[in-house]
Order: C-alpha cells, then structure tokens, then sequence
C-alpha cells in the first residue's frame, strides 16, 4: 500500500540546506528494503539519525512502538515535533557528532543516512559508544563504504577501514541511486551494516594510543612505518612486533595495528 507523505516531505517551500549536507531520501522502493534490511521488531530501541523530512520515520511507525530521532535542523524538527506524537517519537534536537548516545540505554539499534560532509567524523564518535550498540544501518556515499571495509594492500584501505574493523562486522548491503534523493547528489550511495565485535574484538590496552598509532601510519600514505611513527615507536619496536620498518601503513592487517599499539603501551618510557 503507498504511504502518505509527511507535512514537510509534501511542503514544497521547504529547501534543502548545503550547510547541513541535505540530501533527503525521497524513493519509496528504497526506504522499503532499507527498512527491510533493518528488520526491526516493536521493542527494538531505534534511533534515527538525521531524519529530514521523516521519509524513513513514518514507515518506521508501523513497525516499531517508539523511535529516537537526532536532528540538526530546527525547522525540520519543528515540522516533524508538529507531525509526530512525542509519545512515539523522542526529538531530540541536537548535532550527531557531539551527542551522547549512551544516554539512550543499550542495544541501540541505529539508523540514517548520513550527510556525506560529515560521515567519517561521526563513524568515528559512534564507533565510541560501540558497548551501548546492537547494529548501525546506515546510508553513506559509497566510497566511504568501499573505505570502511577495505582489506590491507587496496587503495581503498586506511584509517577508517581499521578504526571501524578493530570494533565492527561490516556489511555492504545494497547501492543507492542519485536519483533516489532530492536534491540529487552528484555520487552514488550504498548502504551498510555494521555489527560490533562484542567479546571478538581484539583487546586494546589504550584506545588513545591505538588511535594515534593508526593516524601517524596513514598520515602521509607514501611514508615507510619507520618514518611515520618515528615519534612513536623505533625501528626495533617495530621489528619486535614482526613489522617491517620499510613497509607502509597499507599492507598492515588490524591486528598487526593492535599489537603494536598494545606492546607500546605496556613499554617502559623512553
């Protein structure tokens, strides 16, 4: 059956914002297998992120009880606060990259299609939070996808690939169209899954080291390991570990990152 549209996806003054990288979701078929690809049950704890102009959220309704809602745009979430009864939908106006999702509870299933100006840095804060998460289905431009699941040696490979896979199972799921979107953008965008590890995930003794360890490494794409972590670890330290000072930060496994990173942690200081 075709659903209705909402008050703002049917008002035709309202415009896009490039501030806020808007790109709303607009073809049925598609909210239809993203929904599908969420499988979400009445009790699930759904959080939305970024819902525009409610063209996921409505349809969402019909399948779950309740929904979490983050949205930037105060004119949008005062026509979604004026559509939406708060009894089913928790507004919550405020920018993804700063808010605390661990003050919604655990299992947080999270949903969203994320503006593409922004994607790495907010996989980077939800992947924070990754102990109060079941899944994160989320729409992004399709290169950041084929980055966040590269294998070491592919161009493609870098700092997001191994901060997301040191945490998260990622799944490709499906690619979207440009014309899928109003206004459309000038990219295709897929969608993907990301599950955390959970008691799989290797172990890392310092979070904050790991990360400056995989940020040196990948820096300057071109720079030997020997050079790039120069500040952070030496030759022998490197070579303790079985890495070759030579190589590049691209044909280093994950786990080659959290070995590092673990060994220079416990080390005495220089």
């Amino acid at each position: 059956m075709r659903q209705s549209p909402t008050k703002v996806e049917s008002d035709p003054t309202f415009r896009p914002r490039k501030r806020f990288g808007q790109h709303f979701l607009v073809d049925r078929r598609y909210v239809e297998r993203i929904l599908d690809a969420l499988d979400p049950r009445p009790d699930d704890r759904i959080v939305e992120i970024g819902p525009g102009l409610g063209a996921l959220t409505k349809p969402l309704l019909d399948r779950v009880g309740h929904v979490t809602v983050i949205e930037i745009d105060r004119d949008l979430a005062a026509s979604l606060a004026a559509e939406f009864p708060p009894e089913r939908v928790d507004l919550r106006i405020a920018d993804a990259l700063s808010f605390d999702f661990g003050t919604l509870g655990s299992r947080l299933r999270v949903l969203g299609n994320l503006p593409y100006n922004i994607s790495s840095p907010l996989l980077f804060h939800l992947a924070r939070f990754q102990a109060s998460l079941r899944d994160l289905t989320l729409m992004l431009q399709k290169e950041v996808v084929q980055r966040m699941g590269a294998a070491p040696g592919t161009p493609e490979y870098g700092r997001l690939s191994v901060m997301l896979q040191v945490r998260f199972r990622i799944q490709r799921l499906f690619v979207v169209p440009p014309g899928a979107f109003r206004p459309p953008p000038k990219v295709e965008s897929a969608v993907a899954r990301l599950t955390p590890l959970g008691p799989g995930a290797p172990p890392i003794a310092d979070d904050a080291l790991f990360a400056r360890v995989v940020a040196a490494a990948f820096g300057q794409r071109r720079k030997t390991m020997r050079n790039a972590l120069k500040a952070l670890a030496t030759e022998s330290e490197l070579e303790a570990q079985g890495i070759d000072p030579g190589a590049r930060g691209e044909t280093l496994a994950v786990d080659d990152f959290v070995r590092l990173a673990n060994a220079l942690a416990v080390r005495e200081p220089r």
